[in-house]
C-alpha cells in the first residue's frame, strides 16, 4: 500500500513554522503528503508593501502558502472554506465565518472525508493547546481528532466509503526551547507574554504544559527545504527564520532539525521514542 500522511492545520504558514521538516522528509522519501488548510490567514496585520498586487490579506495568504508546499514537495493544498478567528480576545473571534464559530461536527466531518478519500495510514496535527494557545490550532486539533475516529465509522455518512488510518500524532513544541526563550527574554528587557510579530503570544503560558514525547523525526538533511518554505511566508517575517539571531538561536537548542510528536492513537505501549511515524 501507497504511504500516505495528511498534515491538518489551521492558517497559512502553520505548515513551515511547525511540522514542515517532517513534511519534506516524507515526501523526499517517495511519501505522499498530504496538507489541510482550514483558513486563508485573513486576521492578523501585514505591512502594505507585501499587499501590492493582491486584493486582500487572505489572497497573499494563500499565495504565500502555495509557494511553501512547492518548496516542502508535497501534494496541493486543500483549503476549507472557514475565516481566520484571529487570537483570543480579537474583534475577529466575533465574525460569523471565524473558524470557531463553525460547527465541530461539521469541520470534522469535512476533514473525515479528505481521510476516506486519500486513505492516510498517518495524520497529523496540533497538540491539545494548538502550540501556542491559538483558538483556531485548539479547533483543528479537536476537530482532526474527532474526524480520525468518525473516517473509520460505518454509521457515519460521507462521500467515500469507511476508511481508518492507523496513527495520529500531535506535533509539540520542545518546551526547553520556550522555557530558555522566557529566560533570554526577560534577560533582554523584554515582556514573554507578549512574544510575535503581533505580540500576542504569551510564552510564559506556554513553557508550564508537557506533553510526552512518542516520536522523534530528524530532518538534518532536508532543513533547507523548511527554511525556503518558511521564506515563502514573507509577511509574516519567515526571512526571519533563515539569519542572524533567530538561525542561530534555532540551531543551538537544535529546534531546526528535529519535530517532536505525541501519539494520541493508539496509545504507545513502549517508553522508546519513535524515529519513524509509520512505526
Amino acid at each position: 500500500m501507497k504511504r500516505t500522511i495528511l498534515s491538518v492545520l489551521a492558517h497559512p504558514d502553520d505548515e513551515s513554522f511547525g511540522m514542515g521538516g517532517t513534511l519534506a522528509k516524507y515526501a523526499a522519501s517517495g511519501v505522499d503528503v498530504h496538507l489541510i488548510c482550514a483558513t486563508r490567514g485573513e486576521a492578523g496585520e501585514v505591512d502594505p508593501e507585501y499587499l501590492e498586487g493582491y486584493s486582500s490579506i487572505a489572497n497573499l495568504r494563500v499565495h504565500e502558502l502555495n509557494c511553501a508546499v512547492k518548496e516542502l514537495g508535497i501534494e496541493p493544498v486543500r483549503m476549507l472554506k472557514y475565516r481566520d478567528s484571529g487570537m483570543t480576545g480579537s474583534a475577529d473571534n466575533q465574525h460569523p465565518q471565524a473558524l470557531i464559530n463553525a460547527s465541530l461536527d461539521q469541520v470534522a466531518g469535512e476533514i473525515a472525508d479528505t481521510i476516506r478519500e486519500i486513505k492516510p495510514q498517518v495524520v497529523l496535527t496540533f497538540d491539545p493547546i494548538g502550540g501556542y494557545r491559538h483558538p483556531d490550532h485548539i479547533f483543528i486539533h479537536e476537530a482532526a481528532t474527532k474526524a480520525f475516529k468518525l473516517a473509520g465509522d460505518p454509521e457515519h455518512p460521507g462521500n467515500y466509503p469507511p476508511f481508518q488510518p492507523e496513527r495520529l500524532f500531535y506535533h509539540t513544541i520542545p518546551r526547553y526551547f520556550i522555557q530558555f526563550n522566557v529566560r533570554l527574554l526577560k534577560r533582554l528587557g523584554k515582556d514573554p507574554t507578549k512574544y510575535g510579530k503581533n505580540h500576542d503570544i504569551d510564552l510564559t503560558q506556554m513553557a508550564v504544559d508537557e506533553f510526552p514525547v512518542h516520536a522523534r523525526i530528524n530532518y538534518a538533511e532536508y532543513k533547507d527545504r523548511k527554511v525556503a518554505a518558511a521564506a515563502c511566508h514573507v509577511s509574516q517575517g519567515g526571512h526571519g527564520l533563515t539569519r542572524g539571531f533567530v538561525r542561530w538561536l534555532s540551531w543551538l537548542l537544535g529546534a531546526r532539525s528535529v519535530d517532536q510528536f505525541m501519539q494520541a492513537i493508539p496509545e504507545p505501549n513502549s517508553m522508546s521514542i519513535k524515529e519513524d511515524l509509520f512505526l
